[in-house]
């Protein structure tokens, strides 16, 4: 089993339109922490994740995850229908 925390945090900035450093100050966090998250680089402790997913307004579940997310777009919109 991998320690790769999986999230979908730089996707639910882009949806509500929020950059790297509002998120950031929102979160009281530097903004490159922000861009390590992103990235798999750094994972959050408990505290953080449930900061990141309550700026989001989703549960926590929605943003981290131990799998990786399943691809959004036609690609996974493809995937779909073939089930």
């Amino acid at each position: 089993m991998s320690d790769a925390v999986h999230n979908r945090i730089a996707l639910l900035r882009a949806e509500q339109g929020v950059s790297r450093r509002e998120l950031a100050i929102a979160l009281g966090v530097h903004y490159q922490t922000v861009g390590y998250l992103e990235r798999g680089e750094y994972s959050p402790s408990l505290q953080l994740a449930l900061r990141i997913a309550a700026f989001f307004g989703v549960p926590v579940e929605v943003v981290f995850s131990l799998e990786p997310f399943p691809r959004v777009g036609p690609a996974g919109s493809a995937d779909r229908r073939a089930a």
